[in-house]
């Protein structure tokens, strides 16, 4: 796929932006906190129709304005399309070819996207929180309806939160709480079945890749760690009558706590090098060059599953690379994969293996060439 034009309006610190990407690298350059950033974070909301940078919404618009809109072009293997996205304080409004969409999800996959920003790193040496969004945003872009059964989780997870809290202080009939466990289980099981299996699709091209960067000399492997005992392999039937049976065991630890302690909003991803944990052995390259496998992964899986590659996103990330993990970057987007790069200086940036690439200049809200 191949994004041909954005437009921004009152996004960020863009007041008005109409931009044609007619190459297959875009450098965006300027010195920090003029808006590089807020570009590729426009795209990426124009494909997943929320931020990796901000749960608020409203943190998107520009400074006092009232709306913010997200338009873009996007050639794809069967035809173009048009997108656009609205955000008010009513909400938002998605539409693709002018026809505004239900649901989120129908909109959610149009465009695919993989971003790389530095703060991937912390996919390796953070908190199992930022593995889990980071499996919920990728496993969304390529099956749409996984968002709608997290969302449906979420849902249920807060109720049954909330029923917990109360019935520790009022003693309150715990009949109810089989209704919530049977619901939790329900969505709960079908999030597990499908993070085991991208996981396992993801293993098979992180480890190919990360041997590659390592020149054979490291070996990955990616591992997922529910939050109970459980083989997410199994048929769902199963998996929902182990997951009812451990809320039992738990259910008056829950109760005391007044919070849920079983269940995929818990689960966490591992990853080892030769054998070893990377986020408690790992060297900062070790970790480093982990998070560019799982990332370069992502760019064939979505291939994989949705027939066409998805564009790149780049954020200030080839600085912290050093020259053998950025040689292999370059070479691995630069045939297939239409890419967004940021920076602050091309000297950081190995311009000399860059094919049919497009200078831009990023200043105070304003992009020229």
């Amino acid at each position: 796929m191949f994004l041909t034009n954005i437009q921004l309006q009152n996004y960020r610190n863009y007041i008005e932006l109409d931009l044609h990407t007619s190459n297959k690298v875009n450098v965006f350059l300027g010195p920090n906190a003029q808006g590089k950033t807020n570009l590729l974070e426009a795209i990426f909301v124009l494909a997943l129709s929320k931020s990796h940078r901000t749960s608020k919404d409203k943190e998107l618009i520009g400074w006092q304005s009232d709306s913010a809109r997200i338009s873009g072009g996007v050639d794809k293997r069967y035809g173009s399309i048009k997108l656009d996205l609205l955000f008010s304080a009513q909400g938002k409004k998605a539409k693709i070819n002018g026809l505004e969409q239900r649901k989120l999800s129908d909109f959610i996959g149009s465009v695919n996207v993989v971003m790389f920003a530095p703060e991937d790193l912390e996919i390796v040496k953070g908190t199992p929180g930022v593995r889990r969004r980071f499996l919920d945003m990728e496993i969304g872009q390529v099956q749409p309806g996984y968002l709608h059964t997290l969302q449906q989780y979420g849902k249920v997870l807060q109720q049954r939160n909330n029923f917990l809290k109360a019935s520790y202080s009022s003693g309150a009939n715990l009949t109810m709480l089989e209704v919530w466990n049977m619901q939790l289980a329900e969505h709960g099981v079908k999030i597990m079945k499908k993070r085991k299996h991208f996981i396992h699709k993801l293993q098979s091209y992180a480890e190919q890749i990360h041997s590659g960067i390592t020149n054979g000399s490291e070996t990955l492997t990616i591992e997922y760690r529910p939050s109970y005992d459980a083989d997410a392999l199994q048929d769902e039937s199963v998996l929902f009558d182990q997951f009812m049976i451990k809320l039992t065991q738990v259910k008056d630890q829950e109760i005391r706590r007044g919070v849920t302690l079983v269940g995929p909003h818990r689960d966490d991803l591992a990853f080892f090098i030769n054998g070893k944990e990377a986020q408690i052995f790992g060297s900062q390259g070790q970790q480093r060059t982990t998070a560019l496998s799982l990332k370069l992964a992502e760019i064939e899986l979505i291939n994989e599953e949705i027939g066409e590659y998805p564009l790149l996103l780049l954020d200030d990330v080839l600085s912290e690379l050093d020259q053998n993990r950025q040689t292999q970057l370059i070479e691995t987007f630069q045939s297939k994969v239409q890419t967004f790069i940021t920076t602050t200086g091309l000297e950081s940036v190995n311009v000399s293996k860059l094919q049919d690439a497009g200078i831009y200049y990023v200043q105070d809200g304003r992009v020229t060439r």
